[in-house]
């Protein structure tokens, strides 16, 4: 019986292919995979850079009342300095409907009372005001269209990829009727039909971004769940008698489903964008409701004076620009981790 044979000498080649490496208790609860995209993230500057303008978006959204305490029953609804037409510059002195004063304000600003930070708006809307408390608004209409998007995709796209012939010609051309249309002019003429019926609110919006945004996330499923279906776990589930929704969403969903989850994450600032638009035109909340593109909205009268009252752009525009940028920066990081070319570069 031959005995084992013992490396024995340098082995710095062998040494050089399978090199001692401590496993750390992050790596150990994440996985190896998904602590290998953590660590191209934190890796990456530009990602660094988006998750610090999500982090201050986050804590601002949270935040809201400390940092601006609302004015009336509804917190959502812009406080008016009067009803003047001309906007004010920022460091005017805020004469009406004043919100408390925190206990920052006197500390950061050097003011003992409140003063318009960013200015007003056309009809004397705080600018400020808006940019905060919009930001909540952001996150709730980013948050709740990206899941309903993601939900309705998955269930269709799944169904799809699963069930074939029939079921998925019949879905896929849907999906490409959906897609031929531009997504904001559709989303814009049903928000406008849906007003008179619903009202002024966020919902005729939020439905009409809904309708036509969940297209991507089928096609992305089915496209993931046809290449699961063929490996061995799955047949061998079916040929075990395993009924198709315990195989579909207990075996094959959940190792399918993990692009879709990604694009979804990116999709926010996409949504916000979105909606911010059809508020420009006046789709969606009433006059004076903390949204961003209705702040951008008040400027459009004063398109020609923007050298005198640059303020009502310059704030609110770049709320949304770093709003959205934030989003794009770690989309961007994240595509690059996951991409097969840059294995054993990040």
């Amino acid at each position: 019986m031959t005995e084992p044979v013992t490396p024995s000498g340098d082995n710095t080649l062998l040494k050089e292919v399978l090199p001692d490496r401590k496993i750390g208790r992050l790596e150990k609860f994440l996985g190896p995979e998904n602590y290998r995209i953590l660590r191209g993230l934190l890796k990456t500057p530009a990602s660094i850079i988006g998750f610090i303008l999500i982090a201050l978006f986050i804590l601002i959204a949270i935040f809201a009342p400390v940092i601006c305490p609302p004015v009336g029953k509804d917190p959502y609804k812009i406080p008016r300095d009067g009803f003047s037409g001309e906007p004010k510059a920022p460091g005017t002195v805020w004469k009406k409907n004043v919100p408390d004063i925190p206990f920052w304000y006197k500390t950061v600003t050097g003011n003992d009372e409140w003063v318009h930070i960013l200015g007003t708006a056309q009809g004397q809307y705080d600018i400020f005001y808006g940019i905060v408390w919009g930001t909540r608004t952001a996150f709730r209409t980013g948050i709740i269209v990206v899941l309903s998007t993601v939900l309705i995709g998955i269930i269709l796209g799944s169904l799809a990829a699963y069930y074939g012939k029939w079921v998925d010609q019949l879905i896929m051309r849907i999906v490409d009727i959906f897609m031929t249309v531009p997504y904001i002019m559709m989303a814009l003429i049903m928000a406008a039909v849906l007003t008179p019926v619903i009202g002024r609110s966020l919902i005729p919006a939020i439905l009409a971004l809904i309708t036509f945004g969940w297209m991507g996330y089928a096609r992305i499923i089915r496209g993931d769940i046809l290449s699961v279906k063929q490996r061995d776990f799955v047949l061998a589930a079916k040929v075990s008698g395993v009924k198709d929704g315990r195989i579909l969403f207990r075996h094959i969903l959940p190792n399918a489903i993990f692009p879709t989850l990604v694009l979804a994450s990116l999709g926010i600032g996409d949504v916000v964008l979105s909606f911010a638009a059809l508020s420009f035109l006046g789709i969606g909340t009433e006059i004076g409701y903390a949204d961003w593109g209705q702040v951008l909205s008040f400027a459009r009268n004063w398109i020609t004076s923007l050298g005198q009252y640059w303020y009502i752009v310059v704030y609110p525009g770049l709320t949304l620009v770093f709003f959205v940028m934030g989003w794009n920066l770690v989309g961007d990081a994240l595509r690059d981790v996951l991409d097969p070319r840059m294995r054993g570069k990040s």
